[in-house]
């Protein structure tokens, strides 16, 4: 927590105090459910291929028309179908509604290879939570990322230099799910009334949360880049 609010950036210079004096923080376990599924989809669409034509034009230059040429970007569309197959493997969901969950997104990549049985030394010094998210609410919401992932899928199966998508028709099988609980560190902070809280993922010390800003220090720094862009361009015009 020190170290992350003593090198924000545009952060009110109490703040910066505030956190050389340190704060406690708190462990907690957050519940995430995980889900695996096997993917097949059958799609259809177009496939766009750009190429160029020369096309002469009028242009003013110097207060006189000319005709200049110019390559032109046309696309050639061809319909396409095909079929492309993914297995999901861990794909994870909150399974908290106490947290922001861009926070908890923010905090990924989780090293769910290390995941270990249940066992209750490991929540010694630690709260754990228990899940807010129903099971098919959570899948629901892994349905998404798959559905995104498939997506782009079919669209590098597409190929060429634009992709049109008409359709996608999934099968979804041997899907099964897990109920996991990853270690958050959690805080806390009061500046000028106003409350900021940040987590930290437990595994790679990666933080994200809320934060101040100095009104002061944003203002000069827009006028000190004011200041350097009208130099440079009095410079240019002086020597262009």
């Amino acid at each position: 927590m020190t170290e992350w609010l003593g090198s924000l950036w545009f952060a009110p210079n109490g703040l910066q105090e505030y956190a050389r004096k340190g704060r406690a923080m708190q462990g907690i376990y957050i519940p995430y459910w995980t889900y695996d599924a096997d993917t097949k989809s059958n799609y259809s669409g177009a496939r766009g291929d750009v190429y160029y034509v020369t096309q002469r034009v009028q242009v003013k230059r110097n207060g006189k028309m000319v005709t200049e040429t110019r390559q032109v970007p046309k696309t050639r569309w061809t319909p396409t179908a095909g079929r492309v197959a993914r297995f999901f493997d861990d794909v994870l969901v909150l399974g908290s509604k106490s947290l922001p969950k861009t926070y908890t997104d923010a905090l990924a990549p989780w090293d769910l290879s290390a995941l270990e049985p249940y066992d209750p030394q490991f929540l010694a010094g630690f709260r754990a939570e228990s899940y807010t998210v129903k099971l098919d609410e959570g899948y629901a919401e892994a349905r998404t990322y798959m559905d995104r992932m498939i997506l782009r899928d079919v669209k590098f199966d597409i190929g060429g230099d634009k992709q049109r998508v008409t359709s996608v028709d999934t099968s979804v099988s041997d899907v099964t799910f897990k109920h996991v609980l990853l270690p958050i560190w959690m805080a806390a902070y009061k500046y000028r009334g106003n409350t900021y809280r940040f987590v930290v993922n437990g595994q790679t010390g990666t933080v994200r949360g809320e934060r101040p800003y100095s009104k002061i220090k944003i203002a000069i720094a827009v006028i000190i880049g004011l200041i350097i862009a009208a130099a440079a361009g009095a410079y240019f015009a002086a020597n262009g």
